[in-house]
């Protein structure tokens, strides 16, 4: 009877279906996806790259907002390689951050990634949320190997700023305008896809959504 329940049950599992709690590939805890969460705005900036196209909409869990975050950085690739630089922007979302709050439990939203790179250590506001975004973008380098978004910097509701471990080259454009509501609760992110033998550039440009 024993052997015959242990033939069935994970068949009857995998016909109805089982919700399992993993981690994130872009670092701890879960990825939840709350694409329904209502937003009041966008914030976007002007220096963003032309390349790839747009991702999937990801949200942070309802009563949650971004109060850390994470980058995909590919290191520089030599004289001869081909540099991508910035690659991904995973948001950590928790209850409302206070002075106090110590960061054990969050959840990770992230829209499209690049290929390559590794992710690096967490960020935290110190208290509250990320409420505005800068990038660091290179301008199209002609015959010479585009890199596109490089870093981003963002500015949290109690007034910390926080730059990310990204590459240096490119320029910093203009601060996004502030979110409206509490603070940032989503991303949305342009990525170039693989280009075999042509010039990568992977992550272009990116919007963050705002909630109450």
């Amino acid at each position: 009877m024993n052997q015959l329940i242990s033939i069935i049950l994970p068949l009857l599992l995998l016909s109805f279906g089982v919700q399992i709690r993993g981690q994130s590939a872009a670092g701890n805890t879960n990825k939840t996806r709350s694409l329904d969460r209502p937003y009041l705005g966008i914030i976007t900036v002007g220096n963003g790259q032309i390349w790839g196209s747009w991702g999937n909409r990801e949200m942070c869990p309802l009563g949650t907002y971004a109060t850390g975050f994470s980058l995909k950085v590919e290191s520089n690739q030599g004289f001869w390689g081909d540099d991508t630089a910035l690659n991904g922007i995973a948001l950590r979302c928790t209850p409302p951050n206070k002075p106090s709050n110590a960061i054990i439990n969050y959840s990770t939203v992230q829209s499209n990634s690049g290929s390559w790179g590794q992710w690096t250590q967490n960020k935290w506001c110190t208290n509250g949320q990320l409420v505005a975004f800068q990038l660091r973008v290179e301008p199209k380098q002609g015959f010479g190997d585009d890199s596109a978004a490089n870093n981003i910097r963002f500015r949290c509701s109690g007034g910390d700023v926080w730059e990310g471990d990204g590459m240096g080259w490119g320029s910093w454009g203009s601060w996004s305008p502030t979110c409206a509501g509490r603070g940032i609760c989503g991303i949305e992110t342009k990525v170039e896809a693989p280009q075999g033998p042509g010039d990568d550039t992977s992550l272009n440009d990116v919007r963050f959504y705002c909630c109450s």
